[in-house]
């Protein structure tokens, strides 16, 4: 784990038996169960645990996500998922990710969050705590331009 101030928030794991297709590779779906498990650890990280975020009055929907993939993630390989705030909107925020073995990248994309009110009132400005837990931007797919 990384600590409050830093840039990323490193996530390990090994896939597990049932997450390995009949390719011999990590199936694509469970590709975004580790990032949710990756964007957990990261606002744990930041000092804001999802936890804690309906009482502050908000939470997030997943707006858009993409993925590309270079190489396939195989049983028993040690995987690191890497996240880091690449854009802070008025209402919405983009953290990307990138799925490392071996020091080699071998998927990278990025998930488009939307802050919305827990009272139901639809989306809102991203709450100061949030800003702050999101840090400063910086994009760790390479060619990404913030929007």
């Amino acid at each position: 784990m990384t600590t409050q101030n830093a840039v990323v928030s490193v996530y390990s794991f090994i896939p597990r038996f049932h997450e390995i297709d009949g390719q011999g590779v990590m199936f694509n779906m469970w590709y975004l169960s580790h990032v949710d498990e990756a964007v957990d650890a990261f606002f744990i990280d930041r000092g804001l645990p999802y936890a804690q975020w309906h009482d502050l009055g908000f939470d997030v929907h997943v707006v858009h996500v993409d993925l590309d993939f270079a190489a396939g993630v195989r049983r028993h390989e040690r995987i690191e998922v890497l996240v880091s705030t690449s854009r802070i909107g008025g209402k919405s925020f983009t953290l990307d990710f990138a799925f490392r073995r071996d020091g080699e990248t071998v998927c990278t994309g990025g998930i488009v969050y939307a802050t919305v009110s827990t009272l139901g009132h639809g989306t809102i400005a991203l709450p100061d705590p949030l800003v702050k837990a999101l840090g400063e931007e910086n994009s760790l797919r390479a060619g990404h331009q913030h929007v």
